[in-house]
């Protein structure tokens, strides 16, 4: 009786039973009343993202580094700003998608969804991952504003640092737009998961391990950016053994942007390893003990645990990105910035240096174990291609 005395509205007086039919029917009210109740409590759960990361190390640069950031504020400014391209001259999605407001618009999409047809269900795969990848840039552009002495400070900070993540994010936006709309179009993927897993993504965020460090923050992207350029150029190749010549076109245009934003961050790093060679050597060779975790990590759909693995899986059996493209970005970035002639480093830096000089060819033969097992991988149904098994 006091729950449903509870239940009763404030100053409402139930009306008096006229038998028991009458005091059936209030009790029935009330229950519903109270189920109704229990279903909102239920439905109003707190939010929790379904990937979470929950051992982190944060601030680990000393204060003292903090002033090498704060004095190449000037250099950044006439050595990192120059990398990007003033919007007028920039392409946008549209340069490469059917123009809506044209009579021929509807030709163009039919056209394209021919050519589109050809596409095989795994380069799909490969594709949308990549096009989800670079959707989740909110949380691209929230990790570089964790960097300490780089951040933007105030959302619209003049500063060179905050100048660059600020217009690097917005020349970045295109790709995922991009990929996005020709995608909608050719009818063949599943757009609603599709859309899923990239609020998914960026829910969960993202944890490359970079410890609010500039140093492991851009040894980060200058390794990400050169990624994304070998993964865009690998999958205009296939478009175009496909018969898709826009499609290889706009995976190409969006590799050349990658690659543009990989000579900017290199080059900060270079800058590093000239003012505090040994800070620099030691912190690429932290990043790369941790391995370098991909953007994308984190990625779910509402149904898959391992989603990432598996198309991380295709992506390695096509040959989009792979293990053996790991071990040759290490072994590139590592002869830019000239690693093996380093001099006047500690015991610790020495160290160091001997670890990043034969890490890629370790790796490589990982590699090989890693193509040996993929031959036995069996298939795997993927949501993004409306449940379609897809082989591994």
């Amino acid at each position: 009786m006091a729950s449903r005395m509870a239940l009763r509205p404030h100053g409402v007086t139930p009306p008096l039973a006229a038998g028991r039919g009458g005091r059936r029917s209030g009790s029935v009210r009330v229950l519903a009343v109270a189920s109704s109740a229990s279903a909102k409590i239920e439905s109003k759960k707190t939010f929790a993202p379904p990937k979470e990361v929950h051992v982190q190390v944060t601030h680990s640069m000393p204060p003292q580094k903090m002033e090498i950031f704060q004095s190449l504020d000037g250099w950044a400014r006439d050595n990192l700003l120059l990398h990007l391209k003033p919007v007028e001259k920039c392409w946008q999605p549209q340069d490469f998608l059917p123009d809506p407001a044209s009579d021929g618009f509807h030709d163009e999409v039919k056209e394209l969804r021919e050519r589109a047809k050809e596409i095989p269900d795994d380069y799909l795969v490969c594709l949308v991952g990549d096009m989800i990848t670079e959707e989740a840039l909110p949380t691209y552009q929230t990790m570089l504003n964790t960097l300490d002495g780089v951040r933007d400070e105030t959302g619209a900070s003049p500063t060179a640092w905050a100048v660059w993540t600020r217009a690097w994010t917005a020349e970045e936006n295109r790709h995922g737009d991009l990929l996005n709309k020709y995608l909608y179009l050719t009818g063949r993927v599943d757009m609603r998961q599709i859309e899923k897993t990239i609020q998914y993504l960026i829910g969960s965020g993202m944890d490359p391990r970079t410890e609010n460090n500039p140093y492991l923050g851009f040894i980060y992207t200058s390794f990400q950016e050169r990624a994304t350029f070998i993964s865009h150029g690998n999958t205009a190749r296939h478009a175009k053994d496909f018969g898709d010549l826009k499609l290889a076109q706009i995976c190409g245009i969006i590799a050349s942007d990658e690659k543009r934003h990989e000579t900017a961050y290199t080059k900060i790093v270079e800058k590093l390893f000239e003012i505090d060679p040994d800070g620099t050597v030691l912190a690429l060779a932290d990043m790369m003990r941790k391995k370098i975790a991909m953007p994308a990590h984190l990625m779910f759909d509402g149904q898959d645990e391992k989603l990432f693995d598996h198309f991380s899986m295709v992506a390695q059996r096509l040959g989009v990105y792979t293990a053996r493209d790991y071990a040759d970005i290490l072994e590139f970035l590592v002869g830019r910035w000239k690693v093996p002639e380093l001099t006047g480093l500690s015991g610790e830096g020495h160290k160091a240096q001997d670890y990043l000089c034969t890490l890629a060819g370790r790796i490589r033969k990982l590699d090989e174990r890693a193509q040996s097992r993929a031959k036995q991988a069996g298939k795997m149904p993927f949501s993004w291609v409306y449940g379609r098994e897809v082989q591994m």
